[in-house]
């Protein structure tokens, strides 16, 4: 239920508070899916891809798994995550805020993401990768909450060389949430004059946000950006609308900010960007533009053209 302040010494007239004319509003309020698991190590639930928030509201994004804390027992032997798998067409992005995960593929590439730690993973015309719990926080046991994306490559950038961006804590500029106590993150994309390191294909922006209660939040974006806020923990309010911890919200493409308000000590994370409007297909780990290329990364990967085999990976 929204908090609202009582009227008092309300007469005729009274003018009812209209929402800053560049405030967009709210489109809806999504929860996710039932938590399933990944593997054998990531407890998720899934905001989209779903019948309710169609490909082209949510692009450039096409996945989104939040797996919020969780306590894992030390586990002696054997590993908890996915093994080797491929991909094709896109990026993924992991986010870690509590524990670690330890990814490694076949392009060479190695990293542990620890807590306020991302990593960008470009797999665009081919690569297999693995993702485990971090050896010692398996061993020792402990919480991991963290989140995965899916962030779309436009169809001239699908046989690009894969790539890995690894993105620490410290890389991250931090700012306060004038007028309030709380901060923003900048990942990806322009937030307060500063920009995020994350280099991506397309214009997006990426923050994480934490926010105090009271605190308000401008957040000025392009009119066409497509624009989600989720609340990992806590109460917000926008143009209005509640939104509470395991809800998304996706805003209407009808002014030039988001405008968040606190009403409880709240975690968000903002995600908006330049939509793709391209065909997509996908299957699988696969997301491409038609069915003959997704046709095409099955054979690729049946004669070896992701690269070597997992078994062959030391």
């Amino acid at each position: 239920m929204s908090k609202k302040n009582p009227s008092t010494n309300e007469t005729s007239s009274s003018v009812t508070p209209r929402r800053p004319t560049d405030a967009r509003t709210v489109e809806g309020v999504f929860r996710s899916t039932e938590f399933h698991w990944v593997g054998n190590g990531f407890f998720v639930s899934t905001y989209f891809p779903s019948a309710q928030l169609p490909a082209a509201r949510v692009s450039p994004f096409l996945l989104m798994d939040y797996g919020p804390p969780k306590a894992f027992e030390p586990l002696a032997q054997g590993k908890r995550g996915v093994g080797w798998h491929p991909h094709r067409g896109f990026e993924t992005v992991t986010l870690a805020w509590e524990g670690a995960v330890s990814h490694r593929d076949n392009a060479g590439h190695a990293d542990v993401i620890g807590p306020g730690d991302a990593q960008w993973m470009t797999a665009a015309s081919g690569i297999f990768h693995e993702e485990y719990h971090e050896a010692e926080q398996t061993l020792r046991g402990g919480h991991l909450h963290m989140m995965q994306l899916w962030v779309n490559l436009p169809a001239k950038d699908k046989g690009s060389k894969p790539a890995y961006q690894s993105l620490k804590a410290a890389q991250f500029p931090t700012l306060a949430a004038t007028p309030g106590s709380g901060t923003v993150r900048v990942i990806a994309g322009e937030y307060g004059g500063a920009r995020g390191p994350a280099r991506t294909f397309t214009p997006l922006t990426m923050l994480d946000i934490h926010l105090r209660a009271g605190d308000e939040l401008p957040i000025p974006l392009p009119t066409t950006f497509n624009a989600l806020a989720i609340v990992a923990t806590g109460e917000i309010t926008a143009c209005g609308t509640t939104a509470r911890a395991g809800e998304l919200v996706l805003f209407a493409n009808d002014g030039a900010s988001l405008r968040l308000a606190a009403t409880e000590e709240a975690h968000v994370l903002v995600l908006a960007g330049e939509p793709i409007n391209e065909p997509i297909v996908q299957y699988g780990p696969f997301v491409m533009n038609s069915l003959d290329e997704i046709k095409q990364a099955i054979r690729d990967v049946e004669l070896g053209k992701f690269g070597p085999i997992p078994s062959e990976v030391t």
